[in-house]
This record gives structure tokens, C-alpha cells and sequence, in this order.
């Protein structure tokens, strides 16, 4: 089985049953808030944006779209979070997963660190310890079992692919392709594919991949130059100003509505079969990201996944969840 933070040593590229089509999910990090610019702390969270699951969850089913719920520690210990979330759940118009924070996820042997932070860099035991805490306090406090995970900072690991079999979990989605977060002790994701793919033979854990695309008129290239280019702020700032080069994340997290439908139309246009969204919780009330500052940028929230909504419908790309998923894969 291939280690999730290094590109794949095979070509396994996941294939659909016939009419699937191509289809999207969402994802939300579902995590506490802290500090983005600060360093980390075990205890130096919230959770007052919880409440706020409920109105976006309600949104989300007036789409008929079922989100996926990625939850760490903190969001699993909290009893609000799941008396807004089980009946959603019980209903099939939301899924569950896991996500690991490191440091907010007990057993507590490692030092808070950056380059802990990052479950790759764990020693193999304790990985599995916090991941198997973890995913059991989701399936005793929300009522469902999770089958797919992502790794907190998408720190997954040589070891992670072993853990998530033991803990019953299908799919993978760490690998957030186009990004490298190697300075940092993190992985680097650059040259990892884009469709989803089997990260082993027998086709029992399936990787989906964060969607991210280059746009402009050197997007070919992207693949060499941005890495140049992020290098070189200015530099990048030029190439995205006079449409040459830009990299395009689909979140609603500091990428304008009119970029993210660019990065849309090419991902659909490139044939992916499932286009992978996401954002993270905390940005569901006003002053926990840098992203949803005011009232205004949560209307912006709202109003950026309703023309995405509304823009994948035009393009005939469907709503997917996790249990869809798995049953139009072919193994």
C-alpha cells in the first residue's frame, strides 16, 4: 500500500460505474477555533461557531446537497455539535468522517510543535492511538461509523494508510494537490494526480483529492513554473494579474466566487470524475478565519456556494455523498 504523502508508485486511477457522471462533494473541516497566526496550544480553542451548523446544514439540504462532516476532537466531545448534527445524519442528508488535529487529540505524549502538528511526523503507535480515539468518540457521540478521513494540515503519512484499514475507513481525502507544505515539516503534494486513485492493489482505500487547478495562459506549465513563482510573490502576483498563471483551490476561502468558477469549469472540463470542495467550519461565524471577517463576508459565504450550486447544476455535474461514492466505484 502507497504511503499517502508521496505520489503514487502506480497508475491506479479510480473508475465509476456508467452513468455516474461526474459528480462533486463537500467537505468541511469541522474543527474548533484558534488563532491561525498563533502558535498551537492544546488548549487554546473555542467553539462558538457550533450553533452555526444547523443554519448551514439546512442550507445545504435546500441544495440537495449532503455535506460531509470531517470532525476532530473538539467538535466530538461536543454535545451541541451532535444534537445539531445526528438527526441530519440519521436522515442521510449528512455524512461523518474523521479528522485528525494532533495536538487538541489525545493520547498527549508529543510535544506541541509545528512539525507535530503534522500526523506523519508522529511516532506510528501514537498516530494510530489518537486516530482510533478519535474515530471512536465520532461513531459513540454521533451514532454513525465514519468512513473517510483527513488528515488535520493534511499531514498524512507512510503509516496512515495501515491505521485507516484497522479503523474500518474507505477513503482518504489528505492529499490536497498542488500544494507543498514540506518547509513547514508537512508533505508536499505538487506531483500527485488529481482524479481520484486506489492508494493499493486490492482496492481497499481509495484516495480523493482536494480539488486545485491552474488557470491562465501558462496553466500547461503550472506544474513547473508556480513552484517558481510562489517563490517569488511579486512574481506571482504579475503572472496572476496579466492572466498568465494562477492556481485556483476549490474553497470559498480566499478564492473570489469569479475565480472559483473558472477553476470549476476546468476541472470539469478536464474530465475529473468528482470535483472535491471544501472549507472549514469556524469561517460559519464572523471572526474566527481570516476569511469571514463581518456579517458581510458570511453573506459572501452563502452566497459564493449558492452560484456554485447553481453553476455545477448548469454544467449537469450532480450533488455526491460518501456512500454514493463507494457503491459506483468499481473495484
Amino acid at each position: 500500500m502507497d504511503a499517502i504523502d508521496r505520489p503514487p508508485t502506480r497508475h491506479r486511477p479510480a473508475r465509476f460505474a456508467q452513468g455516474f457522471g461526474q459528480r462533486f462533494i463537500l467537505t468541511v473541516d469541522t474543527e474548533e477555533e484558534f488563532d491561525w497566526s498563533r502558535p498551537l496550544s492544546r488548549e487554546e480553542h473555542g467553539l462558538e461557531h457550533v450553533s452555526q451548523l444547523g443554519r448551514f446544514q439546512q442550507f445545504c439540504a435546500g441544495q440537495g446537497v449532503v455535506p460531509i462532516y470531517l470532525i476532530d476532537w473538539p467538535i466530538a466531545q461536543s454535545r451541541l455539535a451532535a444534537e445539531i448534527l445526528k438527526p441530519a445524519l440519521d436522515a442521510g442528508e449528512a455524512e461523518i468522517g474523521v479528522q485528525l488535529h494532533p495536538w487538541v487529540n489525545p493520547p498527549f505524549e508529543e510535544e506541541v510543535t509545528e512539525r507535530h502538528s503534522y500526523a506523519r511526523n508522529l511516532p506510528p503507535e501514537l498516530e494510530r492511538a489518537k486516530l482510533l480515539n478519535l474515530r471512536d468518540a465520532i461513531e459513540a457521540n454521533f451514532g454513525h461509523a465514519p468512513l473517510i478521513y483527513r488528515a488535520g494540515r493534511y499531514g498524512a503519512g507512510g503509516s496512515t494508510p495501515q491505521i485507516l484499514r484497522e479503523a474500518g475507513i474507505a477513503i482518504d481525502t489528505s492529499v490536497r494537490t498542488k500544494f507543498d507544505y514540506a518547509a513547514a515539516g508537512g508533505p508536499d503534494y505538487t506531483a500527485h494526480p488529481l482524479e481520484p486513485y486506489w492508494l493499493d492493489d486490492a482496492k481497499e482505500l481509495l484516495e480523493l483529492p482536494l480539488t486545485t487547478v491552474f488557470w491562465g495562459l501558462l496553466r500547461q506549465m503550472g506544474d513547473a513554473l508556480f513552484p517558481v513563482f510562489w517563490r517569488a510573490p511579486r512574481l506571482r502576483g504579475v503572472a496572476s494579474k496579466l492572466g498568465l498563471l494562477e492556481r485556483i483551490a476549490l474553497t470559498p476561502e480566499g478564492i473570489p466566487i469569479e475565480d472559483a468558477l473558472k477553476g470549476t469549469d476546468i476541472a470539469i472540463d478536464m474530465g475529473l470524475p468528482i470535483l472535491n470542495f471544501s472549507f472549514h467550519s469556524p469561517s460559519l461565524a464572523p471572526g474566527h478565519t481570516p476569511y469571514v471577517r463581518d456579517e458581510a463576508d458570511l453573506d459572501a459565504l452563502y452566497d459564493w456556494w449558492r452560484r456554485i450550486f447553481a453553476h455545477l447544476a448548469a454544467r449537469d455535474v450532480k450533488p455526491a455523498s460518501v456512500s454514493q461514492v463507494m457503491d459506483a466505484v468499481v473495484r
